[in-house]
């Protein structure tokens, strides 16, 4: 009994590591959910911004406008402020396509984690998620994963 005990303890310090608990891969899913929500909202963001420089431009070029300069608000013509608000807008329209590429690879990054542990989510349609388990078991050829079919809100 001592030797097998022993071999226990050794198999589970050696190169493979431990399939997470059910607990950690529901952690670890929310996380990375919380990660794409947060590139979104500041996607959301920066385009409402980019539909703010547009008013500008039907604007007469010699009216005052005030334009806030790290943290001091300064008095110019549209005319003026104008050059910079469009080189403003190009810089936040490179953010947002690098916003928006980033999504996408951290949503093929979500996709490939719920196939590997056979994340479902609440709301999901009951036969999809019988018919992806059974899939899942015939790729596997049967066997079982730590974590699998677990029920994410």
């Amino acid at each position: 009994m001592a030797a097998n005990s022993s071999n226990n303890t050794s198999g589970k310090s050696g190169g493979k590591q431990p399939a997470p608990s059910a607990e950690q891969v529901v952690a670890t899913f929310q996380r990375m959910r919380q990660e794409q929500r947060s590139m979104a909202s500041k996607a959301a963001e920066l385009e409402m911004e980019i539909n703010e420089h547009r008013c500008l431009k039907e604007v007469d070029p010699t009216r005052k406008c005030f334009r806030l300069v790290g943290g001091v608000l300064v008095e110019r013509t549209v005319k003026e402020v104008l050059p910079a608000l469009e080189n403003n807008k190009e810089q936040i329209t490179k953010i947002v396509e690098s916003l928006n590429s980033q999504m996408q690879a951290k949503g093929r990054e979500l996709t490939e984690y719920r196939e590997r542990y056979n994340i479902r989510l609440v709301g999901e349609d009951d036969k999809q998620g019988k018919a992806d388990a059974s899939q899942a078991k015939e790729s596997e050829g049967g066997g079982s994963k730590g974590g699998a079919g677990v029920l994410v809100s």
